[in-house]
Order: structure tokens, then sequence, then C-alpha cells
């Protein structure tokens, strides 16, 4: 005759006296459900078993769109903090040529990004502007009507504040030397007040995944939103 082996007395005792354990394993409940399922037979559907394997299921999805999302919340403080620290050290300036040399120094660091270039329309020659050519690593004068061709592409389409895409190479114009590695560009449109002609504020990435489509825009269009303010102070 054979017999059931003896659950050792230590052991049986701190199962009774702490069954939350037990429970709260689960590679031990599972060996649990195993076992009771052996027992049972192979005709005998456990329904008790399939709904436990339905909810654990279940639980590992919820775990896993927690985790997503609370990742998601820190990424989002994160973006949220840089975007402060660069508007905070934007206003630093106390002159507007301080202010534009920022951009592509301090500010381009503080956002990780690899180009920041300024591009204002004007219907004037500015060739011969001093001012204007000692600016050139950050300042691009482009004729009127050039922004809008710029982010449409020449299509019909309706112009958005802020424009996220992935290119091939960057446009000579307004990356300078710079535009042969920029892969991804963040392009905020600027509107300086009535009567003066719209400006763009254009943030380019040797990273092709740094800027896409598919990304929020919220943290940018408020970043745009205090650059026009501050731009249209100096302005006038």
């Amino acid at each position: 005759m054979s017999s059931m082996p003896k659950i050792d007395d230590t052991l049986r005792e701190k199962i009774i006296s702490q069954p939350d354990v037990i429970l709260e394993d689960r590679d031990l409940m599972r060996a649990l459900i195993a076992a009771n399922e052996k027992t049972m037979g192979g005709n005998i559907v456990d329904l008790r078993g399939i709904a436990m394997e339905r909810l654990e299921a279940r639980l590992d999805r919820l775990e896993d769109t927690h985790r997503s999302v609370i990742a998601a919340a820190y990424e989002n403080l994160a973006g949220t903090n840089q975007v402060h620290r660069a508007i905070l050290r934007m206003f630093d300036p106390v002159d507007f040529e301080s202010f534009l040399h920022d951009l592509g120094g301090e500010v381009a660091g503080i956002l990780r990004v690899d180009a920041v270039r300024l591009v204002l329309e004007s219907g004037e020659d500015t060739q011969n502007d001093d001012a204007i050519q000692s600016l050139g690593d950050v300042l691009a004068v482009a004729e009127p009507g050039f922004i809008e061709n710029y982010l449409t592409g020449g299509r019909n389409v309706p112009l958005r504040q802020v424009t996220l895409r992935q290119i091939q190479t960057g446009v000579e114009n307004i990356y300078g030397e710079q535009a042969d590695w920029i892969r991804s560009e963040a392009c905020l449109k600027l509107d300086f007040g009535t009567g003066r002609l719209p400006g763009l504020l254009v943030m380019g990435a040797e990273d092709p995944h740094h800027f896409t489509p598919q990304q929020g825009t919220d943290l940018l269009a408020f970043f745009a939103g205090v650059f026009e303010r501050a731009m249209r102070r100096w302005l006038s």
C-alpha cells in the first residue's frame, strides 16, 4: 500500500498561520492548480482554473499598461522641465544679439538638439547688412512666402503652429554647413503681430527619430508662444 507523503509539521503550521504567503506567490499557486487538475483527470474541465488563467493574463496586461503610463508620465515631466529651463535661459540675455546667439548655444544644449535656427522673412536686400551677417550661425533671412512654402512643400494644406518631420537632408539656406547631417526637425511657426511678416524657429537633429510626426506638440507649442512674445518685445 502507498501512503500520501506527510508534510513537515513546521511547514504546515507556517502555512496555516500565514496563508497569504501562498496566495501572493504566483508560481506556487500555479503549481497547486496544476496538481489539482491532475487529480481531477483529463475529462473534467476546471472552470475555476480557466477563470484564474484569464484573470492572470488580464493582470499581466494591466501591469504592462501601468508601467507604460508611468514611463510616459516621467518622460512628459522630464520634457516639461527641459522646456522650462530653456525658456529661463532664453530670457537671461539683456541684448538682442546675445539673445539670438544663445538660441544656437545654451538653449539648443538644454533642448538637446543639434541646431536651432530663426528664419525671418524680409522684402529688403540684407546681403550687405553687417548686423545680420554676424548672426548667420543662428539667423536666416528669406523672401516673403518662404516659410509657408517650406512648411507645406507647395501643397494646399493647412499651416500648423508646430510641424515635426523626418527629412533626408537639411536646407542649406537654413542650416548652413550643418545641413548635410540634419535628419529630423521641429518647425515652430511664429506670429509677430499685425503688420509684421511671420517667422519660423527650426530645431534640427542628427537623429532621424528625434522628431517624428507621431510625437506630441504641446510643449513645443508653448515654447513657440513664449518665443513669439519675446521676439515682439525685441522687434518693437
